[in-house]
C-alpha cells in the first residue's frame, strides 16, 4: 500500500465544530478550498475523518463494498437516539438491504405520484394563513406544509383528533431532538428539565402514539385497500416472508419523518431564498410554470447544488484501505462533501451564481451532484422531495407574489443534521395572485372531514 503522509489541517477541533454548526456550507467550502480535495480535518470527540472532495474518490467510495464502507455505523453516534438502531440510516450490510427493499416499495414513483392533489391542497390552505405586507420566516411555513403531507402520506392518520395530537408530538420530539443530534455530551441525565431528559420524554409520548396508530392499523378493516407509507409496510414482507416488527416499524417511520419532514421544507426554503435573490430567475421560472416543469425542475436542481440541505455523507471503514495515495487504517471516518464538490468551478462554472440553466443541457454526473449521496445508500425519498419540491414551489408560486425581507444572503446554519438558512428565509407577501382554493383540476381544497382541512380552517377563525 502507499505510505504517502495524509494531509492534515492545523485548524483545532473545536474551531472547526463551532464554524461547521454557524455555517455548515461556507465552512466546508473553505476548508476545501484552503486545504484541498483530500484532508483530514478534526473535530471535537471524533476520531480519524478524511474529507474528500473528489468526483472520482467519492464515486470509489459509493461504488465500493458496503461491508467496507459502512453508513449506518458513521451514523448511529448523531442518528440512533433519535431514528433507532432498525432504521435504514443506521443499519449496515444484510439487515439495511432487507429494510431497503421492504420500503422500495412506497416510495416507487407510481406511489409517489398519487400524492400531487393532497400537497397542492395541503400548501393552499397553508398559504391562506400567510400574512399580508409583514414579514415571516417561510421555512417554518413550508415545515407545516411538509409536516401535514407526512401525516396524511406516510402515517394516513384522518381521525381530527389524533391528526392534532400527532402535530403536537411530532413538533415537540423535533425541537428537542435538535441540541441532542448535534451536541452528544448533553445526553446525560442532569435533571428534569435538562434536554436529554425532556428529548427522551419527548420521544417516549411519540413512540407511544406510533405504537398505538400500528395496533389500530393492523386491525382496521380496508388495510389492503390504504395506499399510506404505514399501511403499505404493514402488509409488506421480506424474501423470508417475514414482516417488519413493532420496533423495526417505529424506527422506518421515525426515520420517514425525520428524513421526508424537516429536510424536504428545508430545500423548498432555499429555493425561496436564492429566487427572491435572484430576480432574473424568478421572472423565468414564473412564466414557464404555464408550459410544464423543466425550467422548475433545473431549479430545484441547482437549489440542492447551491444550497445542499446535507453538507456531506459518512462511511465508516471497516478494514484497511488505500485512496488517494494514502493508506486509512479501519475505524477512518470517510466524508465526501457534498458542499465542496458543487462548488467546484471546474465542474460548476462561476459556482455562486445561481443559474438553473447549468441543468437543462442533461443529467449531471452522478458523482457531480449529490445531494442525496449515493450508490446502494442514495436517499431512498430522493424522487418523493424533490416530486414534493416541485409542487410546493409551484402552488406557491401561483398563488403569492413574495419579496426578500432584507436583500442581503442568508447563510446556512445546522439544525439538527441538515443546513438550514440562518433566518428561516425571512419574506413578505407583497400581494396574493389568486385565491389559493381550487387545485390545479378544479377540485376545492381538502375533503370534507378532511383533519388537514379543518386545521385550516380552525387557523383561519382563530
Amino acid at each position: 500500500m502507499a505510505v504517502a503522509e495524509l494531509p492534515r489541517s492545523r485548524v483545532p477541533a473545536i474551531v472547526n465544530g463551532v464554524g461547521y454548526a454557524l455555517d455548515p456550507i461556507g465552512h466546508i467550502r473553505w476548508f476545501a478550498g484552503r486545504y484541498g480535495a483530500v484532508t483530514a480535518p478534526r473535530f471535537p470527540g471524533m476520531g480519524l475523518i478524511v474529507s474528500i472532495a473528489d468526483p472520482d474518490l467519492v464515486r470509489q467510495v459509493f461504488t465500493g463494498d458496503a461491508g467496507t464502507f459502512h453508513s449506518g455505523e458513521s451514523s448511529k453516534p448523531v442518528l440512533e437516539p433519535t431514528v433507532g438502531s432498525n432504521s435504514l440510516l443506521t443499519l449496515d450490510d444484510e439487515p439495511h438491504m432487507r429494510h431497503r427493499k421492504l420500503l422500495l416499495g412506497p416510495f416507487h414513483g407510481q406511489n409517489i405520484s398519487r400524492w400531487e392533489d393532497a400537497i397542492r391542497s395541503i400548501s393552499e390552505q397553508e398559504i391562506t394563513s400567510w400574512p399580508v405586507g409583514e414579514p415571516f420566516a417561510l421555512h417554518e411555513r413550508v415545515r407545516t406544509i411538509t409536516l401535514d403531507v407526512i401525516l396524511r402520506a406516510v402515517f394516513g392518520v384522518r381521525e381530527q383528533a389524533r391528526f392534532e395530537q400527532a402535530r403536537t408530538l411530532i413538533k415537540e420530539f423535533a425541537n428537542r431532538a435538535h441540541p441532542i443530534s448535534l451536541f452528544p455530551g448533553m445526553r446525560r441525565d442532569l435533571g428534569p428539565r435538562s434536554p436529554w431528559v425532556r428529548f427522551k420524554r419527548a420521544r417516549a409520548e411519540l413512540d407511544g402514539f406510533l405504537y398505538a396508530e400500528i395496533e389500530r392499523r393492523r386491525v382496521e378493516s380496508d388495510l389492503m385497500q390504504r395506499d399510506d407509507v404505514l399501511s403499505l409496510l404493514l402488509r409488506a414482507t421480506d424474501e423470508a416472508g417475514a414482516p417488519l416488527s413493532e420496533l423495526e416499524l417505529r424506527d422506518e417511520l421515525v426515520t420517514v419523518l425525520a428524513a421526508g419532514h424537516e429536510t424536504t421544507a428545508t430545500g423548498v426554503a432555499w429555493a425561496f431564498e436564492r429566487l427572491l435573490r435572484t430576480p432574473r430567475v424568478l421572472h423565468r421560472l414564473t412564466r414557464s410554470l404555464q408550459d410544464g416543469n423543466e425550467y422548475l425542475d433545473a431549479t430545484i436542481k441547482e437549489t440542492l447544488r447551491a444550497r445542499p440541505v446535507v453538507t456531506d455523507v459518512g462511511r465508516k471503514l471497516t478494514r484497511e484501505i488505500e485512496l488517494a495515495g494514502f493508506r486509512l487504517p479501519a475505524g477512518t471516518l470517510v466524508m465526501p462533501a457534498i458542499a465542496a464538490i458543487h462548488f467546484r468551478e471546474d465542474l460548476y462554472p462561476e459556482p455562486d451564481e445561481f443559474r438553473p440553466e447549468r441543468f437543462l443541457q442533461g443529467t449531471p454526473d452522478a458523482y457531480t451532484w449529490i445531494p442525496f449521496g449515493g450508490g446502494v445508500r442514495r436517499c431512498i425519498g430522493a424522487s418523493f422531495a424533490q416530486f414534493e419540491m416541485r409542487v410546493i414551489i409551484r402552488t406557491i408560486l401561483e398563488h403569492v407574489r413574495l419579496r426578500a425581507a432584507n436583500r442581503r444572503p442568508e447563510r446556512s446554519k445546522l439544525r439538527n443534521v441538515t443546513a438550514a438558512p440562518a433566518h428561516g428565509c425571512r419574506v413578505v407577501v407583497e400581494s396574493m395572485n389568486s385565491a389559493p382554493a381550487a387545485g390545479h383540476n378544479g377540485r376545492r381544497g381538502l375533503a370534507v372531514g378532511d383533519p388537514v382541512a379543518k386545521h385550516a380552517q380552525a387557523r383561519q377563525t382563530a
